[in-house]
């Protein structure tokens, strides 16, 4: 890990948006606010010798070099109230990358350090802000590539799983107290029966607790690591019947009207062979495509813009693409330069709406979509059902996971199922030993139970297993 004694600075907004964030943090954020930031003459310093540590948000200027200044928020977090549990700054400016990277330059020139990978979380994580689990979240919240998966990181981060295995930890340390006691003074225990019932109900209510854990918090993380497939084309591609029809049931609205899927939509599909999150968005329009290539589409609206904008961030942390051509069309020119947007890690090429051609023009047109997208095209029929064997098939057996990137979350999420369920088995065992008789036996196997409780945050955590965890993260979270 860093050390945490530094002060350090990341870009914490994605590249290619209209607004930018510099972020800070670490004991000499304040100090270096101080040296670069002037707040706008409309605001009222009640500390003459800080302009800037009497509020929590400043309009005003940042100053990039000796000779430029530009117009900029600047929000304050104070410890122990920040994110990180440190002192954290935001500065939030319009201008070109150039001049970001400009102050990010003249920052670590003051003696600021980059911020590595996830360094914002693991401060947060290292000061007690964040348990480990709600780390892990955060990061599966910002890599998340549909809403399925946005709402499972979700529900992990407010689920408090370290907070629900805490209370269940609390519960059987005084379930043990009940039964040592009993052990320590039997001459004391008027009813060994009625004890041996109350010990008996209160384990039975904790293994229930406990297999609700399992059932509960961490089933939403098997989704989270599922592989993201995205369905990408054109409008009016059959992209949306495709979805359908791989799913086996209406997800999405199939409509001859283009610019009908404006939103994300993901679902599970699940297969003998094959568990992934199957998304469809918006059909991709490219910016510089006359209207007369683009099914004589009006001028995009405010609202077609986000769906554009939405599809294509889905689109670029998706694992594979299913890239659909409608096989009928007869100039594919649109469809190239949407191509042309899709970088994903693996695209396999679908030509839909196959069923409309008599079987002896099929070969040519596929011959016709091989040359001019250099690649080869599966035929498929969404009305019909073609062809999704063989396209299934190919989704299984194509790389949709990078084996870098599913160390860390393995490491993470196995340590707090085996912990639950070794504390489960443990209190079983305990409760079938006490009906037997055999109550110093039944107190270790509380015991053991308490102990993989603590496996779950309080047990030392290798620094080379946090490295793994965090260097997950992107720069600047």
């Amino acid at each position: 890990m860093h050390d945490v004694a530094d002060t350090i600075v990341a870009i914490s907004s994605p590249s290619g948006g209209v607004r930018s964030i510099v972020r800070i943090t670490g004991p000499q954020t304040i100090p270096t606010c101080d040296r670069i930031f002037e707040p706008g003459p409309d605001r009222r310093i009640h500390n003459p010798q800080s302009a800037i540590r009497n509020r929590t948000l400043f309009s005003g200027s940042v100053h990039i070099d000796a000779n430029l200044a530009i117009d900029a928020l600047l929000y304050l977090f104070f410890a122990p109230h920040s994110y990180t549990g440190e002192p954290l700054a935001e500065i939030h400016l319009y201008a070109s990358q150039v001049i970001v990277e400009a102050l990010v330059q003249r920052l670590l020139a003051m003696g600021l350090r980059p911020a590595g990978p996830g360094e914002f979380t693991a401060r947060a994580y290292l000061n007690g802000k964040l348990d480990l689990a709600q780390a892990e979240a955060v990061n599966e919240i910002i890599s998340s590539s549909n809403r399925l998966q946005l709402d499972a990181a979700q529900r992990l981060l407010s689920g408090r799983l370290t907070q629900a295995a805490d209370e269940i930890h609390s519960a059987l340390l005084e379930i043990l107290s009940f039964i040592e006691a009993g052990l320590d003074f039997p001459e004391e225990t008027q009813d060994v029966s009625s004890l041996q019932s109350q010990v008996l109900g209160r384990l039975d209510v904790e293994t229930q607790h406990l297999a609700s854990l399992l059932a509960g918090s961490i089933r939403y993380e098997p989704v989270m690591d599922l592989p993201a497939v995205g369905i990408a084309g054109a409008p009016n591609a059959g992209k949306s019947s495709l979805l359908n029809a791989l799913l086996g049931w209406e997800r999405s609205i199939v409509s001859g009207q283009p610019r009908t899927t404006r939103d994300v939509l993901g679902s599970l599909l699940t297969t003998d062979r094959l568990q992934c999150v199957l998304f469809d968005c918006a059909g991709l329009i490219p910016a510089a495509a006359p209207l007369a290539t683009t099914h004589d589409l009006q001028p995009l609206s405010p609202i077609d813009e986000l769906a554009q904008e939405a599809a294509v961030e889905a689109l670029r942390s998706c694992h594979a693409v299913l890239f659909c051509v409608d096989l009928t069309r007869l100039d594919w020119s649109e469809d190239i330069a949407v191509r042309a947007l899709i970088q994903p890690k693996d695209v396999i090429h679908v030509a839909t709406k196959s069923d409309l051609l008599r079987n002896d023009e099929l070969p040519e047109k596929l011959h016709a979509l091989a040359e001019a997208f250099r690649a080869e095209f599966l035929p498929v029929s969404a009305k019909r059902s073609h062809g999704l064997k063989s396209l299934l098939d190919t989704i299984a057996q194509s790389e949709i996971r990078n084996p870098q990137s599913e160390i860390a979350p393995l490491l993470l999420l196995a340590r707090h199922k085996q912990a639950i369920e070794e504390a489960r088995d443990s209190v079983r065992e305990a409760i079938e030993e006490i009906k037997r008789g055999n109550d110093e036996i039944a107190v270790t196997m509380v015991r053991a139970a308490c102990q993989a409780l603590c496996q779950i945050e309080q047990q030392p955590i290798d620094e080379q297993v946090l490295d793994r965890i965090f260097s997950r993260f992107c720069i600047g979270k």
